[in-house]
């Protein structure tokens, strides 16, 4: 059952339960979060559109029953369960059936307009529609994107670019600095992934925008010694991050939104994209441990979103998702049961423990003590047998497939699937996202919700550069497409 329980949770440790609630006034908490009626009359001033990739309503019942309590009675709820609004439909334009991808997705709740499966920020017809954060910038405030995946996948590429084919990452990567809208950048600030697209032979893109004034950070200390308000581009791998079972912060969303805040704070507002992009390669991967993990990072980032509304109580978030991928089931193989405690003691993701499991001196022993639980002789002489592979896909399909079972975890697909996803909101103006209606609404409702004039800012003048052909990526064999 969703609840709106209006206590805070303090921001805990990785994969530790939470149950204690902090002091303070909760009136005035539920106030600043879900202001009343009469507070609700204007606009907010900044807006924060999360969309938590390929995490289907599956995705947020396993992480409460992953993060519960067992020494109490009930399940105990999370912060999904304070801010669920309601329910989006996911499908895409009509020639492209009723299962979307990502970039249709995403184009949809950027534009607020169906297009086809690959499509960019264009319609059906390949022509531009202007994203929410396109429309902010235009309108004076400041604009940015924080994601885990590489900069130009294909959430944040339809927030920011148009064109006809997500796979072209190159051409994507030109347009963040060649297209202008009012004479800037489209995006003050740019963090993720992606170093390998934007620093390339016949073009580097990180040189132009460092040229352009803009601070070029490659790890995350470096981005904590910026001062407020720089435009920045923050590239922290050359495709999208590690998995958060192997980064060194365990908190990296909640990080880098953090950090994104800090630079794009100002009178005029802000409109900030957030994506966590890994629970949707976890679902592809079919792999429960990077999910339930993935899942752990966004709630680190809600929580500190939720008491940043409390201090900042103009500020609206929105999180919704794309779509579910992996069809995934909280019990499996015809067993009334599921048991999460055996996805919490993880040292690394199942693809490194795969990777590594080959070199280690006693594969047994190395497995047992790299998933936090003592192996038994069945699954012993599986990973026995796994260390003599070749293919380090096979040995990580064999370590996945050790915790679905201890689980009790099941998949349908390593695609996605058609159903609707729930919408989350909170802080000014988040009654406007109560009930059931389609993805594209999300968009809709966002823009009417952005300053109804442009607000003066100064036009900015940077060098030209050339572009580039694109590259190619073939997205039935690489779901990561690196």
């Amino acid at each position: 059952m969703r609840q709106n329980m209006l206590a805070v949770t303090a921001a805990t440790l990785f994969l530790t339960a939470c149950n204690a609630t902090p002091g303070g006034d909760s009136n005035a908490m539920s106030t600043a979060l879900f202001p009343t009626t009469s507070q609700q009359s204007g606009k907010p001033k900044n807006i924060i559109m999360i969309v938590s990739d390929g995490m289907g309503p599956a995705y947020t019942t396993a992480y409460r029953n992953f993060r519960d309590d067992p020494a109490t009675p009930q399940v105990d709820p999370v912060i999904f369960d304070r801010i669920f609004v309601g329910n989006a439909s996911t499908y895409p334009a009509k020639e492209s059936g009723f299962v979307t991808d990502s970039a249709a997705s995403a184009t949809a709740l950027a534009s607020g307009v169906k297009s086809y499966n690959g499509a960019i920020g264009v319609d059906v017809n390949k022509q531009p529609v202007e994203s929410v954060l396109q429309r902010a910038k235009a309108l004076g405030m400041k604009t940015g994107i924080a994601v885990t995946s590489q900069i130009v996948h294909a959430t944040p590429a339809s927030y920011m670019a148009h064109n006809e084919s997500r796979k072209n990452y190159n051409e994507i990567a030109d347009s963040f600095y060649d297209d202008k809208i009012n004479g800037q950048f489209t995006a003050n600030v740019m963090l993720g992934g992606g170093t390998q697209y934007f620093e390339r032979k016949e073009r580097d893109v990180t040189a132009q925008f460092i040229d352009a004034g803009y601070a070029y950070v490659d790890t995350y200390n470096k981005l904590a010694t910026l001062p407020a308000g720089e435009n920045v581009l923050g590239l922290f791998a050359p495709v999208g991050l590690p998995w958060v079972l192997d980064d060194k912060r365990k908190n990296r969303l909640a990080y880098l939104t953090e950090h994104a805040i800090k630079h794009l704070e100002n009178d005029n507002g802000f409109f900030l994209l957030v994506e966590a992009s890994q629970v949707d390669w976890a679902g592809h991967a079919n792999d429960i441990a990077a999910a339930m993990a993935e899942m752990h990072d966004l709630n680190l980032t809600l929580e500190y979103l939720y008491q940043y509304v409390q201090k900042h109580p103009d500020t609206l978030v929105v999180l919704t998702a794309d779509h579910s991928t992996g069809g995934l089931t909280v019990g499996a193989r015809g067993e009334y049961a599921w048991a999460p405690e055996w996805l919490k003691k993880l040292s690394a993701s199942p693809a490194v423990i795969a990777s590594e499991l080959p070199q280690a001196d006693d594969p047994v022993a190395f497995a047992s003590q790299q998933l936090g639980f003592e192996l038994n002789d069945e699954e012993a002489q599986q990973v026995a047998s796994l260390a003599r592979l070749k293919s380090t896909r096979a040995i990580e399909s064999g370590i996945k497939s050790i915790l679905d079972i201890r689980s009790n975890t099941g998949w349908t697909t390593g695609g996605h699937t058609g159903v609707d996803v729930e919408v989350f909101a909170f802080g000014k103006g988040h009654n406007a996202f109560y009930g059931q209606y389609d993805n594209t609404d999300i968009a809709k409702k966002i823009f009417a919700l952005l300053p109804d004039s442009v607000k003066q800012v100064e036009t900015e003048s940077e060098p030209t550069g050339e572009s580039v052909p694109t590259d190619t990526c073939d997205f039935e064999k690489d779901w990561r497409c690196q």
